[in-house]
């Protein structure tokens, strides 16, 4: 098993990287029949980024122009340009992940979906004070993955959690001031080990953990996830 060791405050704590199970297809371990969607088994190898499958150059502009680098997010940016947020699900719509794609790909694959589903659905309601707000926020199946409808819920929980990658939970935000803040970038298969270690070590370092010398409070999304984060 890999492990990140990252210093927090002089405190070394060790987050576990990439698990592959049994060498056989994420897409298979993901529970993906939840979704009545379906996969074939395969072996991946994380590494294998040299000639990228998905291109999230679209998915990149946006988060650029309406993303602060601490995470704030501008809304009414993304409202002026729903067009190309839903044009840009529509080509992931389109590229639903095959049996010979790498690890990577896949990852980046359905963190930019979750992100990009929760942009949209935050313009389709706005202004909307919080996504609580929203009617069961996270069971409306309104994302397609070639021709089914998802819901945020299931891509975290059906799909990502069973990736077996607890550095999704830095990577994937919720629109809520608990969740981690929002890359303003894409996340891609070429750079995913350096931008996951990125958000992961932001995340702890930041004002949702108290790390001190006589005492430590953590996220709860440490508690939440806790079998996601093995000892």
């Amino acid at each position: 098993m890999k492990y990140v060791l990252i210093s927090v405050l002089g405190i070394f704590i060790l987050i576990p990287g990439y698990i592959l199970l049994n060498k056989s297809g994420l897409l298979g371990m993901a529970g993906l029949d939840d979704a009545g969607l379906h996969w074939d088994k395969k072996s991946s190898d994380f590494n294998a980024t040299e000639n990228p499958i998905l291109d999230h150059t679209e998915w990149n502009d946006l988060l650029k122009k309406h993303v602060a680098n601490d995470g704030d997010v501008n809304y009414k940016g993304f409202v002026k340009e729903k067009e190309k947020l839903e044009g840009y699900l529509d080509y992931l719509s389109k590229k639903q992940p095959k049996e010979a794609w790498p690890v990577a790909e896949q990852l980046a694959y359905y963190i930019n979906l979750y992100n990009a589903g929760t942009i949209l659905l935050i313009v389709d309601n706005y202004p909307v004070a919080s996504i609580k707000d929203i009617k069961k926020p996270w069971r409306q199946e309104f994302i397609q993955v070639g021709d089914k409808m998802v819901a945020l819920g299931t891509i975290e929980h059906s799909i990502l959690r069973k990736m077996n990658e607890p550095r999704i939970h830095f990577a994937i935000n919720c629109a809520s001031f608990s969740c981690p803040k929002l890359l303003n970038e894409a996340y891609a298969a070429a750079k995913l080990e350096a931008q996951l270690q990125k958000v992961t070590a932001g995340f702890i370092n930041s004002d949702k953990n108290k790390i001190s010398k006589n005492e430590v409070v953590l996220s709860k999304i440490f508690d939440w996830y806790k079998k996601d984060f093995p000892r």
